[in-house]
Parts: C-alpha cells; structure tokens; sequence
C-alpha cells in the first residue's frame, strides 16, 4: 500500500516537472519571437531580392539583411529608413572596402519606429527598391 503510494506520487512529480518544462521552452521560444519581425520581399528596380528582419540587443533595433538579397550593382548603394510619419533617414552605405556588404545595421536611438527600408543610390539620388513592415516596428 505504501508503496504503491510512493509510485503514484513520482508519477505525479515526473508529469508535473515534465508539464513545467514544456512550458517554460514554448514561453521563451514564443518571447524570442516576439522580438523579431521580417519585412516583405524587397521590390524595385535594382533591389528586388530578399527581405530585412528587424530585432533587439537590449534597447538597440537592428536591420539584418537575409542571405538571399543581393546588393545592387549601382555605384553607391545606402540603408536608407522610412518611419511611420514619412520621415526619411539615410544610413551607411551598403558596400564598404574589399567587396564586403554591411548586411546589418544599428539604428540610431532617434529613429523611434521603422515602416519601410530602403536601398538607396546616393550617387544618382534614385530609388533602388524598398521592403515594408505590416505594421511599423519600434
């Protein structure tokens, strides 16, 4: 009797630890997610390739270029941000010494919200193409 009593409690134990570990690896898996937000696919004349997924560092926002977009063949490529009030802010360049691409970029702490991202030729002052948020990330 008693030890029937031991096993049934374990059980319970087990099943308890098992139920609470489950919930703790979908709260933190669902909470990373909650973090990131990926763009729709970039449309433009030269830039019509990939998307950006924006995410946190602590209170940094940073844009991340996926793998599949390709830089532009244009003579000066930048980041170029839209904000939720059409504000418009222009960033680093996309290609920098020896071939290599700022795929990503830090934010500046007054861009307060992003709506659009840009690629933008600074050389011809045109629009190479743009990727939008469904709703403006902050």
């Amino acid at each position: 009797m008693q030890r029937t009593y031991q096993v049934q409690s374990t059980r319970k134990t087990l099943l308890f630890s098992f139920v609470a570990l489950a919930l703790l690896a979908a709260t933190s898996s669902f909470a990373a997610d909650a973090h990131t937000h990926t763009s729709k696919p970039f449309t433009g004349v030269k830039a019509n390739t990939g998307t950006v997924t924006h995410s946190k560092d602590g209170n940094k926002n940073i844009l991340t270029l996926s793998d599949d977009f390709k830089v532009p063949d244009t003579p000066d490529p930048h980041w170029q941000i839209v904000d939720s009030k059409g504000n418009v802010y222009l960033l680093q360049k996309l290609g920098i010494k020896g071939a290599k691409v700022n795929k990503s970029v830090t934010l500046p702490s007054y861009i307060h919200d992003v709506a659009k991202v840009q690629i933008w030729c600074a050389f011809a002052e045109t629009l190479l193409g743009e990727a939008s948020f469904d709703h403006p990330v902050k």
